[in-house]
């Protein structure tokens, strides 16, 4: 039996815990569904696209259903099919989401509510469905909503993105009042991942490497380290933690006025 109302053991354990990923079939979702499986959970990974290949962790495997989860139907009949198979839905990470670069001023009003939809909308609709499931578990669930640090500072390029995750992250602490005590939710707020398309977001290999190093840990974070963070807030070790914002950025941002100092101390 699988606990989130207090720590049973000292140690990050899953084991047999049911956990949803949305947007599991690459990137972040990826690797985050890696973490799951490495930790002994079933896993589901939805998309609109089966991955090419499985996703896998510890030589486990995880369960691919297909859904769009901006769509209602497709959704109550994910969860349904999670609960039908499986008895139980212990975590939902919250993942799917994204934009692609589109400046404010020209993106087209469609564009933006697509943008909304996808990164506060669903994420919503989905926990609406996981927590009607939970609610009625004695062991309650916990909710993890994979954010962004564009949440919380300016998203040029991304203005309805950024807005959007701001929303996320009120959402997340709204929903741990509203849902406790039998579920907990959390925001990860995630700054730079590199993921297998970073080089093609970037422009090259050498523009990835030149980003990470104005991060102040040196590099982009991989997939499994956010993955181990959603991980963490899923689990019994982070059983009185709810409507918190994780940082997972390596530090954030170099402030501008360091690499000014630096030129002018090169010139003197």
């Amino acid at each position: 039996m699988f606990y989130f109302l207090r720590v049973e053991r000292t140690e990050l354990e899953l084991t047999g815990a049911v956990v949803l990923v949305t947007g599991g079939a690459r990137g972040v979702g990826r690797g985050i569904a890696r973490v799951f499986l490495a930790h002994g959970a079933t896993v589901v990974i939805c998309a609109r696209h089966e991955p090419p290949e499985p996703v896998t962790g510890e030589g486990r495997e995880a369960r691919f259903l297909p859904c769009d989860v901006r769509d209602q139907e497709q959704v109550a009949a994910l969860v349904e099919r999670i609960t039908t198979d499986h008895g139980r839905l212990d975590v939902l990470v919250n993942n799917a989401g994204g934009s692609p670069y589109a400046p404010a001023a020209t993106a087209s009003p469609r564009f933006h509510d697509k943008i909304v939809q996808l990164n506060l909308l669903a994420p919503l609709l989905v926990a609406q469905h996981a927590n009607d499931v939970m609610q009625r578990q004695d062991t309650g669930g916990s909710i993890v909503m994979v954010s962004s640090v564009s949440a919380t500072h300016p998203s040029p390029g991304t203005a309805a993105y950024g807005a959007a995750k701001a929303g996320l992250d009120n959402l997340a602490a709204t929903l741990a009042v509203e849902w406790a005590p039998k579920v907990r939710v959390n925001a990860l707020d995630v700054g730079m991942v590199r993921t297998e398309q970073a080089h093609l977001h970037y422009g090259s290999e050498a523009a990835v490497e030149a980003v990470g190093k104005t991060v102040p840990l040196g590099r982009l974070a991989e997939p499994e380290e956010v993955g181990a963070c959603a991980a963490f807030l899923a689990s019994g070790l982070a059983s009185y933690v709810s409507g918190a914002r994780l940082l997972v950025h390596g530090g954030g941002e170099m402030p501008a006025f360091h690499s000014a100092t630096d030129v002018n101390q090169e010139g003197q």
